[in-house]
C-alpha cells in the first residue's frame, strides 16, 4: 500500500510536539473525571442505573481507551514506570465496563437474526415465552437451562428490563412450510439465548458495579486526577515531534492489513469457518484473531490522529468505513460464538439445535460480508493515497 505523505501546503502539517500530547491527555483525563462525577450523581452505583448513568459509563470507557492508546503509541515520551503501570489498569476498566453493553447488543442482534431467518411475525423470544414448557413439563428446565445451570448469579444485581428491538424496513415475510421447522426451533432458540445472555448481562452488570466500588478503581481514578493537571513527560518530550511515533502506529496497521487472509475472505462460502464454529472446541475462531488485531490497530491510528490534529482533525471517510466494517466483523463473530455455545447446551431439542446452527451460519456469513466490506474500503484508501 502506498504511504500517505504530508502536504506541505497543509497548515496542520507543521511540527506537533509533546506539549500537544500533554494537552490531549489532560483533556481526556478531565473528561474521565467529569463522566465519573456524572455516573455517581445519576445513580450509577445502584442496581438499576438510569440512562444518564449508562451514558456516563460509556464516556468513562471512551476516555479510558483514548488515554491508554496514547500511552501506548507515544510511550517513549512518557515516564516509563508510570505509563506501564496505569495502562493495564485502564484496559481492565474499559473491558469491564464494556461487557454489559456487549451482552445486550449481542442478544438483540441474535434475536433480530432469528426473526429474519424464520420469517416469524413476532420475535423468537416472544414466541418462546408462550411455548416454553412450564416447570412441571418434561424437558422444560433442560430446554431453558444455560450451560452453567441456568441459575442467577449469587448476589448479582438485577438488570433493567430490555425493550424488544425495534424494526424498520420491508414487511416481515409470511412463514412458508419450508420454514416450519426453523420457526418452531427459533422460538426455543430465542428463549434459550435470552436466558443465557441475560444471565451473562446480569453478571457483567454486577461485575461492573463491584469494579467501580473497588480500591483498584479508586487507584485508577486517583492517577487520572493527577494526570488532569500534571502529565509525566520525559525531559525531552515537550519539544520532541510526535509525527514519527504516529507514523509508526500507521505502519503497524498497514503491515497487519497486508497480512490479513483477504483471499479467504473473498470466498462466498467459507466452509472452514462454519466447521470450526460448531465443533466441540469452544476456543475462539482462529480466522478472527488477525481481524480483531487490525481493529485494535486501526483504533490506535485514529486516536494518534486525534492527538496530532486536535479538534481540527480532518474526517477520513475511508477510515470510518473501514472501522465500521471491523466493528460489524467483531459483533458478528461474537454473536456466532454465542449461537454455537448455546447449541452445545445439553439435551436441547433437535429443532432448537437446528435453528441455532442456521443462526450460527448466518452470523458467520455476516463475518465474511464484513471482511469483504473492509477489503473494499481499504482498497479505496489505497487508490486514494497512491
Amino acid at each position: 500500500m502506498a504511504q500517505q505523505h504530508l502536504d506541505p501546503t497543509d497548515p496542520t502539517a507543521g511540527a506537533v510536539t509533546g506539549d500537544a500530547l500533554a494537552g490531549y491527555l489532560r483533556a481526556q483525563a478531565t473528561e474521565f473525571l467529569r463522566a465519573l462525577r456524572l455516573h455517581r450523581e445519576t445513580g450509577g452505583g445502584a442496581a438499576n442505573g438510569s440512562q444518564e448513568s449508562v451514558d456516563a459509563a460509556r464516556a468513562l470507557r471512551r476516555s479510558a481507551r483514548r488515554i491508554s492508546a496514547s500511552l501506548h503509541t507515544f510511550r517513549p515520551l512518557l515516564d516509563t514506570d508510570w505509563s506501564e503501570a496505569i495502562r493495564p489498569e485502564l484496559a481492565w476498566l474499559s473491558g469491564t465496563l464494556a461487557m454489559e453493553h456487549a451482552c445486550a447488543a449481542r442478544l438483540d442482534r441474535l434475536l433480530l437474526a432469528l426473526h429474519r431467518l424464520s420469517g416469524a411475525t413476532v420475535l423468537p423470544a416472544q414466541m418462546g415465552t408462550a411455548e416454553v414448557p412450564g416447570p412441571g413439563s418434561a424437558g422444560g428446565s433442560a430446554e431453558l437451562a444455560d450451560s452453567a445451570g441456568g441459575s442467577r448469579a449469587a448476589g448479582a444485581a438485577p438488570v433493567p428490563q430490555r425493550a424488544a428491538p425495534s424494526h424498520s424496513g420491508p414487511p416481515t415475510p409470511t412463514p412458508t412450510p419450508e420454514r416450519g421447522n426453523l420457526t418452531v426451533g427459533a422460538a426455543k432458540a430465542g428463549a434459550l439465548l435470552e436466558r443465557q445472555l441475560t444471565l451473562a448481562r446480569t453478571r457483567a452488570h454486577s461485575t461492573a458495579l463491584q469494579a467501580l466500588g473497588s480500591s483498584r478503581f479508586h487507584a485508577v481514578a486517583d492517577n487520572i486526577a493527577v494526570l488532569a493537571s500534571e502529565v509525566p513527560l520525559t525531559p525531552a518530550a515537550p519539544t520532541a515531534t510526535l509525527r514519527p511515533l504516529a507514523a509508526a502506529a500507521e505502519e503497524r496497521l498497514t503491515d497487519a492489513v497486508a497480512a490479513l487472509p483477504l483471499v479467504t475472505a473473498g470466498h462466498p462460502y467459507n466452509a472452514e469457518a462454519l466447521i470450526h464454529g460448531l465443533s466441540p472446541d469452544p476456543a475462539p475462531h482462529p480466522q478472527d484473531a488477525p481481524w480483531h488485531q487490525v481493529r485494535l490497530l486501526l483504533r490506535l491510528h485514529r486516536y494518534a490522529r486525534e492527538v496530532l490534529y486536535g479538534d481540527s482533525a480532518p474526517v477520513d471517510v475511508r477510515l470510518l468505513a473501514a472501522g465500521q466494517a471491523l466493528n460489524r466483523h467483531r459483533d458478528a463473530s461474537e454473536a456466532a460464538a454465542a449461537a454455537a455455545q448455546a447449541a452445545r447446551t445439553p439435551r436441547i431439542a433437535p429443532a432448537t439445535a437446528y435453528a441455532l446452527g442456521v443462526l450460527h451460519a448466518d452470523q458467520r456469513h455476516e463475518v465474511e460480508a464484513a471482511r469483504f466490506a473492509f477489503q473494499q474500503s481499504w482498497q479505496m484508501q489505497t487508490v486514494g493515497t497512491a
